[in-house]
């Protein structure tokens, strides 16, 4: 028996990369959103003691730890937001997927149109579906080596049925990272169009080049119209599980509805390592370390059609524009010992022409030996 809710729902396809890989240590893993750099300085320690601990094993409170929340709508404001009332205004959740579906479950009744960028993140556009909402897909297209959003489509995606538009930045996959007339044009038509911004800030501080955050929320008018869905995603804490949704006044209160049958509540004692990594300060060695990452791989991909990512732990190389299926190349990659994921139902025509690199998980030193292999991989699709 199957349901409707399921039909355009379709698996990752990144488990199967991986399960195709294997445990062989040789294979450049570059697949998954995984990484070796570790969390801020005493995350590790204030972790490990509050294991079995009373109080962090506990099913209370179930919108997250009071400490917590306050810390939260701190790391926001530093970030050059707004302030909020962290009591009144944040829920913690068991990491980003949960906050996502929380705040959709919201936001949307079936039916109501969502606009999110091609590509996007996977797991955006199916919780999208998963709501019953319908996705309307807005380009990012390549500008002068760089992802920009076209914003003419994004107006012409709005229509009477939209109620939501969903962006991430620094984007996931695709390292789009939006500039001040993006975020100005999308502001205007929240504004103009009485929508709500859905704004993923998974990677809002992995910027590069000298970039500097925009937090959407602080332009005119977007405070009241922005829900913030964040995670320790970025302080490198995968296995941690915390998010959180900062809603504005009593849009709050049917968030924590949704996440106490949805998610619940947070480890507690993840939630206290949590708060020390917001509490940190931020040297930006993980981001310069990520950034030569970055640049190591453009390196090895000199002279195919890949995509700079401006910020965020992926990029994407454009295996349609060599005459390759995406999904093809990857499994020829496997063969030379490269993990990368195929972006095919990471969007629509867009995305279904990438490949994903992510550069989180390998050193330089190993991402050195990449060109090697994709050349390998790339004439093996000539032959």
């Amino acid at each position: 028996m199957s349901v409707r809710r399921l039909d355009n729902i379709p698996g990752f396809s990144i488990d199967k990369v991986a399960a195709a890989a294997g445990r062989d240590p040789d294979v450049l893993r570059l697949e998954n959103l995984d990484t070796d750099i570790p969390p801020p300085a005493g995350v590790i320690e204030a972790t490990r003691a509050a294991v079995g601990e009373d109080e962090a094993n506990s099913w209370l409170p179930f919108t997250g730890r009071d400490d917590l929340k306050d810390a939260v709508a701190a790391f926001i404001e530093r970030r050059g937001g707004p302030r909020y009332d962290g009591g009144r205004e944040v829920v913690i959740t068991s990491g980003e997927g949960d906050a996502m579906l929380d705040a959709l479950f919201c936001l949307t009744d079936p039916g109501d149109e969502v606009v999110l960028t091609d590509p996007t993140y996977a797991g955006m556009l199916n919780r999208v579906r998963l709501v019953g909402a319908t996705p309307r897909l807005v380009p990012l297209r390549v500008v002068a080596g760089d992802w920009r959003l076209d914003l003419d489509a994004l107006r012409a995606a709005v229509t009477d049925r939209t109620r939501v538009v969903f962006v991430n930045s620094a984007s996931f996959p695709s390292g789009w990272v939006a500039d001040s007339a993006e975020w100005a044009a999308i502001a205007e038509l929240c504004r103009d169009r009485d929508l709500t911004l859905l704004y993923w800030a998974a990677f809002e501080g992995v910027l590069f080049d000298g970039r500097t955050v925009l937090h959407p929320a602080a332009l005119p008018g977007m405070r009241d119209r922005t829900v913030t869905i964040g995670s320790t995603l970025e302080h490198r804490m995968i296995g941690w599980r915390v998010g959180w949704v900062v809603a504005p006044g009593g849009l709050v209160d049917d968030v924590a509805r949704a996440h106490i049958y949805n998610g619940l509540v947070a480890s507690g004692f993840a939630q206290i390592g949590s708060r020390v990594a917001l509490d940190a300060p931020d040297d930006g060695s993980a981001t310069a370390e990520l950034e030569r990452r970055r640049d190591e791989v453009l390196r090895q991909l000199d002279g195919l059609p890949v995509v700079r990512a401006a910020g965020g732990w992926s990029l994407l190389l454009d295996t349609a524009a060599m005459g390759i299926d995406c999904s093809d190349l990857s499994a020829r990659l496997l063969a030379q010992k490269v993990a990368a994921t195929p972006m095919r139902g990471w969007g629509g025509e867009i995305a279904d022409r990438y490949l994903r690199f992510v550069f989180s998980n390998e050193p330089v030193a190993r991402l050195a030996l990449l060109g090697d292999r994709v050349s390998r991989a790339v004439n093996l699709s000539e032959t």
